[in-house]
């Protein structure tokens, strides 16, 4: 689990960061977790885009993502959802 202040140094390096995923009227797939979770481990931490035509909730997407990764949930705001997972091999942040 993140701490605040590890909350508040991830939000702030996301800040530049542009989405790499977009989650459709589909919703989130399998395929999707597994590029997902393959993505967290060579960056650790990552912008994922509710599109507008998604009607489900993005906390409710946030939590399957979150599971299915094994991720932590940074924060949601507004159609952004921001992931963070310490890599195994390729460690690039160092929380406070």
């Amino acid at each position: 689990m993140l701490t605040g202040k590890q909350k508040r140094y991830l939000r702030k390096e996301a800040h530049h960061l542009t989405p790499i995923f977009q989650i459709g009227k589909s919703g989130v797939s399998k395929n999707m977790i597994d590029q997902i979770d393959d993505v967290l481990e060579k960056r650790e931490l990552i912008k994922v885009s509710v599109l507008q035509n998604n009607f489900e909730d993005k906390h409710e997407l946030a939590e399957q993502i979150a599971k299915g990764t094994d991720a932590h949930i940074v924060q949601v705001i507004g159609n952004i959802i921001v992931l963070y997972r310490e890599s195994a091999e390729h460690k690039q942040l160092d929380l406070p």
